[in-house]
């Protein structure tokens, strides 16, 4: 629970899922005890993305209260991120334990690279001229503008769901520093936005694992508690703080864990 309830409040505060944590301590805490002795990289992604489904749900019930979700870019989202993670879900049943180890840790690597690029507040851009497809959202007093490709999203959201269905990740390690620097979202919407997205797309994910046999149901309800309440708390502690601290302690965390997978898949 305790496990859950950390990934959890970290994923929906940064609208990443969790899956980045929670897959890490699993496969350490695999290594270390042998009451982990279940764990195999099919398991621990099936867990993942079960326990994302919790998380991102009772995140999305809070940032839909407050009105913090684009749901038009969240469904074209998901028009690549379902199709994407049900490829990626079949996939994953091809990955031995090195390899998974490896990929893995090169994955959190480019994803704490990705969190280094300066973030800059174009959200503000007006559109004077063509207004097709453009939103426009009022935050804190402030009026954001920002248009969504929607051939680039595609691609991007297919990308993204393959590598949910993969690894269990969620996507939204990927998804919210592409909305914010791609597409100029301002930070919170694209964050509530990636946990809408994330709740489908685990959904569909996980499907498949279930179909191929891959979720120890008996270990999965320890986890479901702690991430219903870490869902809730995060989608809190995100309207509370800009994040900065977070964001440093994941970019050092996720260039740790990263690196240490790589040398013991090697």
């Amino acid at each position: 629970m305790i496990i859950g309830l950390f990934t959890a409040l970290i994923g929906s505060t940064m609208g990443l899922g969790g899956g980045i944590i929670l897959i890490p301590s699993l496969l350490l805490m695999g290594s270390i005890s042998d009451s982990f002795s279940w764990v195999t990289p099919q398991s621990i992604v099936g867990v993942s993305l079960i326990t994302m489904i919790i998380t991102a749900l009772a995140s999305t019930l809070s940032y839909a209260k407050i009105k913090r979700i684009d749901y038009k870019t969240g469904i074209l989202l998901l028009s690549g991120s379902i199709p994407g993670g049900m490829v990626g879900s079949w996939l994953n049943q091809f990955i031995n334990s090195q390899s998974f180890l490896l990929y893995f840790g090169m994955l959190m690597i480019v994803i704490s690279l990705l969190f280094l690029i300066k973030r800059t507040t174009s959200s503000k851009k007006r559109y004077d001229g063509d207004m097709r497809g453009v939103r426009t959202i009022e935050l804190y007093g402030e009026t954001y503008q920002y248009r969504i490709t929607i051939p680039v999203a595609f691609l991007l959201s297919f990308v993204v769901g393959t590598l949910s269905g993969l690894f269990g990740i969620g996507g939204g390690s990927i998804i919210v520093p592409a909305l914010i620097l791609l597409f100029g979202v301002p930070t919170h919407i694209a964050t509530a936005t990636s946990m809408f997205m994330i709740l489908f797309v685990s959904i569909f994910g996980a499907s498949t694992h279930i179909a191929l046999g891959h979720i120890p149901w008996e270990y999965v309800i320890f986890f479901i508690p702690g991430s219903w309440i870490g869902g809730k708390l995060g989608a809190k502690v995100n309207q509370l703080l800009p994040g900065k601290a977070l964001e440093w302690i994941l970019r050092i965390l996720l260039v740790f864990i990263g690196l240490r997978m790589i040398y013991q898949g090697l």
